[in-house]
C-alpha cells in the first residue's frame, strides 16, 4: 500500500509519515503543491493525504487538476481552516474526505482505511483468491478459517499481489508499490518477502499460491489455476 502525503509543515508531515510507516504503508512526502502534483502524476498511489494550503499550488487546485486528468486516486484533504464553506470547497475540488487540523491520528488512519476500501473505483472490502482472504481495513489474512500473522511489509506485498490476481507483477513494480519513493535497495528484497510469504500462506497448507514467473516476477494464482 502506497500513500502520498503533501504537507508543507515538516512536523506534521513527519509525524504522519512515521505513523503510517508503522502501520506498514509506504509513504512519499512532498512539501509543496507542484512537487505533490509531480509525484501524484508519476507514481501510482492508493491514497493521497493533501493539505489544502500549500506553497506554489494549493491543495484544492492540485486535487482539481488530478480529477481533470481523470486520476481518481482517493484524496483526504487536511486544513487548518474551519467552517462549512471550507469543507464545501475541498469536496468540490474533488476530495473524497475532509479533516480539520488539529486532528487525531487514529481518525486519519480510519479515514484512510475507509478510502482504501472504496478505492479510485469500486473495490471489494475483502480480497479473496480461493480460500485465501485478506481484509485491508482489519489487516487480517486467513486461509480458510485459519488466521495467518504477517508483518506489515509482508501484508503489503501480499495485498498488492491479491489486487491483481493472475497478473504477473515485476519485482520493480512490487518494490515501488510497497516501499517508498526514497528506497533504492536491491530488488532482491522482494524475493526475500515472497519467500517469507510462501512459508506462511502456502507451505503449511500444502498450497502453491505464489507463482514465480521466470524473467518477469510473481503472480498469485487466480481461482481455477
Amino acid at each position: 500500500m502506497r500513500i502520498l502525503v503533501v504537507e508543507d509543515d515538516a512536523h506534521v508531515a513527519g509525524a504522519v509519515k512515521r505513523g503510517l510507516e508503522a502501520e506498514g504503508y509506504a509513504v512519499d512526502v512532498a512539501g509543496d503543491g507542484r512537487d505533490g502534483l509531480w509525484l501524484a502524476t508519476e507514481n501510482e498511489y492508493d491514497v493521497v493525504v493533501l493539505d489544502s494550503m500549500l506553497p506554489l499550488l494549493s491543495g484544492e487546485d492540485l486535487c482539481r487538476t488530478l480529477r481533470e486528468r481523470e486520476d481518481w486516486t482517493p484524496v483526504v484533504m487536511l486544513t487548518a481552516r474551519v467552517g462549512t464553506d471550507v469543507e464545501v470547497t475541498a469536496l468540490d475540488s474533488g476530495a473524497d474526505d475532509f479533516l480539520a487540523k488539529p486532528f487525531s491520528y487514529q481518525v486519519l488512519l480510519a479515514r484512510i482505511r475507509a478510502l482504501v476500501r472504496r478505492g479510485g473505483s469500486e473495490r471489494p472490502s475483502v480480497l479473496a483468491v480461493g480460500d485465501l482472504t485478506l481484509d485491508p481495513a482489519a489487516h487480517r489474512v486467513r486461509r480458510g478459517e485459519v488466521e495467518i500473522d504477517l508483518t506489515p511489509r509482508q501484508f503489503a506485498v501480499l495485498e498488492c499481489l491479491m489486487r491483481h490476481p493472475g497478473e504477473a507483477l515485476s519485482k520493480a513494480r512490487l518494490r515501488d508499490h510497497v516501499w517508498d519513493f526514497a528506497y533504492e535497495g536491491d530488488l532482491n528484497i522482494v524475493e526475500v518477502y515472497v519467500r517469507q510469504l510462501r512459508q506462511r500462506i502456502d507451505e503449511p497448507f500444502g498450497r502453491e499460491t505464489l507463482i514465480t514467473v521466470r524473467g518477469v516476477g510473481y503472480r498469485i494464482a487466480a481461482d481455477g489455476d
